[in-house]
């Protein structure tokens, strides 16, 4: 007998695939909470190897410090460095977020080095490398002794960062570590299920969150604020947008019902930067009436500000390319992608949902 399942059920809505100390995400409330911590605080107490710490302690119930992950992702680093050429061959004539990918399918285990090291050093290494190359310019080699954050963009630009641009970056990739069950952590986790190795199941990982459904948004926004342009062109704009039945980017989320936590922890780190020339007053002007222009097209349900719509202003102020928005994001999603894929390991179960067949049955 085919049974037909309602939009909410072929998504997995509500539906638990796993236990998980990881992370929480609170829709109705509008919570996110990273390893005990909620993620506002968690920015701004911690640095992306203490919340890296973090997850792999609670991933592997081990002890590590902030210090220990420090360290060992600097060697990490440095080891993928010396790996590029025999990582970007394969990269040949792709764009940088297809060459990321082919450049993390590439990773193996390195003697002396845990896996989750090896993967989440050699992110931004891959990443700086594509972008250099995008712009006719050779690979930065790390500095082992700063910050992951500050020798993401030491790599990225080939300059020392100032301490407000490393806190910036450093602010997102704490934020943006981990996010609950979402699309590429879940890739991740059935992948691990099987038993596959931590490079398979972040490869996985990574291919989804490629999706512009997933990690595809920020780009957009900035698309948007460009369009819009100037101030006085705010209302007629939006208006216009609405009235055609256009969705505002960065509005808007699968499971928040209210304004997104991480929007406004972001929100914060970009006003550190508005020294730097960053507009912000105008994509505050943008916010504000696209949100209020949501509420009265959707009183009983409204669209919030979701952290695409801060991503995109504070890469975009760090000179991030937009083309690197995606691989950035993996930066940061590593280490939660990781820590889920070692959980799985250790204390799930081969993922084996079931499907509801719709199609013809035999006569006979």
């Amino acid at each position: 007998m085919n049974i037909h399942l309602t939009k909410s059920q072929i998504g997995l809505d509500g539906v638990p695939a796993a236990e998980t100390v990881l992370s929480h995400v609170d829709g109705e409330r509008g919570e996110l909470i990273i390893a005990g911590e909620h993620v506002g605080r968690l920015a701004a107490i911690s640095s992306f190897e203490g919340v890296t710490a973090r997850l792999w302690n609670g991933a592997s119930k081990t002890t590590l410090t902030e210090a220990n992950v420090r360290a060992s992702l600097g060697v990490a680093r440095e080891r993928a460095f010396a790996r590029l050429p025999d990582l970007l061959p394969a990269t040949r004539g792709m764009g940088i977020i297809d060459g990321f990918r082919a450049a993390v399918a590439g990773l193996r285990a390195e003697h002396g080095l845990e896996h989750e090291a090896t993967i989440v050093g050699a992110f931004p290494v891959i990443a700086g490398a594509l972008v250099r190359r995008a712009r006719g310019l050779e690979p930065v080699a790390p500095d082992p002794d700063v910050s992951h954050a500050a020798d993401t963009l030491r790599m990225l630009h080939g300059r020392a960062p100032e301490a407000r641009e490393a806190t910036a970056l450093d602010a997102y990739l704490v934020t943006a570590s981990d996010h609950g069950m979402n699309a590429s952590t879940f890739t991740a986790r059935v992948v691990a299920s099987t038993q596959a190795d931590l490079f398979a199941a972040v490869t996985a990982g990574y291919c989804a969150l490629t999706g512009p459904l997933h990690g595809g948004a920020p780009e957009p926004v900035l698309e948007m604020l460009d369009a819009i342009g100037t101030r006085e062109r705010i209302k007629p704009w939006v208006d216009a947008a609405l009235a055609r039945g256009e969705r505002m980017m960065g509005f808007g989320h699968r499971v928040y019902r209210v304004r997104d936590p991480r929007a406004d922890v972001l929100k914060t780190a970009v006003e550190a930067l508005a020294a730097s020339g960053t507009d912000l007053p105008f994509a505050g002007e943008v916010e504000a009436y696209i949100r209020s222009a949501l509420r009265k097209k959707n009183p009983e349900r409204p669209l919030e500000t979701n952290v695409e719509f801060f991503t995109a202003i504070l890469l975009d102020a760090l000179a991030i390319p937009r083309q690197a928005f995606t691989p950035i994001f993996a930066v940061a999603r590593s280490a939660g992608w990781t820590a889920h894929a070692r959980e799985q390991q250790r204390t799930g179960r081969l993922i084996r949902p079931s499907s509801s067949y719709v199609g013809a049955m035999p006569e006979v």
